[in-house]
């Protein structure tokens, strides 16, 4: 049952913040670095990741008999709340240097998540390995994007 709450809140969050603000013409129109992914891959990416991050989340909440889990719980609540601000500032408010900084921010709280998580789980903090590394990568994608436009 928990489970299921914590995918519902991670994939569709992460779904209702991408279709109300989806890429559009504008993204179109910018200049992208060549390594830039297609974008048929960001959907299936995400939502692997978000499952793997509800899973993480759910496995640390499981432990809550054992050990205190609100502060890797409240970490992880800040850091998709910043993951869920991030595409309408990029994409709805054509932002790309304030998602920036907003990205930067987002991903000091995924690590300090992932550190706090696996103080309670490892795997639950291995499972959120996957989305530090895509953000990371989404932080140099955006860093692109903001100096080529």
């Amino acid at each position: 049952m928990y489970l299921l709450l914590a995918l519902i809140i991670c994939i569709g969050g992460g779904a209702a913040s991408g279709l109300a603000t989806p890429p559009g013409e504008w993204y179109a129109a910018l200049a992208k670095p060549t390594w830039t992914p297609p974008g048929w891959l960001f959907g299936p990416a995400w939502t692997l990741l978000y499952t793997l991050m509800a899973v993480a989340a759910w496995t640390v909440w499981r432990r809550r008999q054992e050990t205190s889990v609100r502060v890797p719980l409240t970490l992880f609540a800040v850091q998709l709340a910043l993951n869920f601000a991030w595409t309408p500032l990029f994409f709805g408010m054509h932002q790309p240097g304030f998602a920036l900084a907003e990205i930067l921010v987002m991903l000091v709280a995924i690590i300090a998540t992932t550190v706090s998580f696996a103080r309670v789980s490892a795997s639950a903090a291995w499972m959120m390995v996957p989305y530090c590394a895509w953000v990371c990568f989404a932080t140099a994608l955006n860093w692109a994007i903001w100096k080529l436009n």
